[in-house]
């Protein structure tokens, strides 16, 4: 069941709720994020923010569900289906590691992974909203590049699910666990680099 299902309330105030919370939530993260600095930046009463989201939970989650949403739509809109692979990794690379590795991403990250136990709802959501969507713009682009002759793919999902993952290593996993990693123009680019040479080394033509 959608974890978010039977406790939600929309009024004419609730895209001014989730506008407010996404400012917050991008600035101070889940917990730093406070309900009266959220209502504030809302312009709304605490009274009418808790009679929509009753929930700081369920309020992030709203707010992550669209940001995911708009990541997705970023990386479909940078896939031009007949440009070259490289450049075209290289622009779904840079979408896809600017979520991954911001602030916002990985709070979002950190939150699914600790609720989807009690809340098996809020995995599927999650990435039916974004993962999903991108991995399956990418399985296209695969198709279409492989027929062309400018990629040599066999199983289009593994390959997607493998450039997704050579986006985040490195600099990902170790500003997850809060070892003070920068994630500069510099390391980005080269974690993106090495991505996309590494692709194209295994299903280049």
């Amino acid at each position: 069941m959608d974890v978010a299902e039977g406790k939600i309330k929309r009024g004419r105030k609730f895209d001014q709720v989730l506008e407010g919370a996404r400012e917050i939530f991008m600035r101070d993260g889940f917990e730093g994020a406070s309900v009266d600095d959220i209502a504030r930046a809302a312009g709304v009463s605490k009274a009418t923010l808790y009679s929509y989201f009753p929930d700081k939970r369920l309020l992030f989650m709203e707010v992550a569900t669209g940001q995911c949403q708009r990541q997705a739509e970023e990386c479909i809109q940078s896939i031009d289906p007949n440009g070259p692979p490289r450049e075209v990794l290289r622009k779904a690379a840079e979408r896809m590691m600017r979520f991954y590795l911001s602030d916002f991403g990985q709070a979002v990250f950190r939150i699914v992974v600790a609720e989807t136990a009690r809340f098996p709802g809020l995995g599927r959501e999650f990435w039916e909203d974004g993962p999903a969507r991108s991995r399956e713009v990418l399985i296209a682009y695969f198709r279409e590049a492989t027929a062309r002759g400018t990629l040599r793919v066999e199983d289009p999902g593994l390959a997607a699910d493998q450039f997704t993952e050579l986006c985040k290593v490195d600099l990902h996993p170790r500003m997850l666990m809060g070892l003070g990693v920068e994630a500069g123009p510099a390391e980005r680019a080269r974690v993106a680099e090495g991505a996309v040479e590494m692709f194209l080394a295994r299903y280049g033509t």
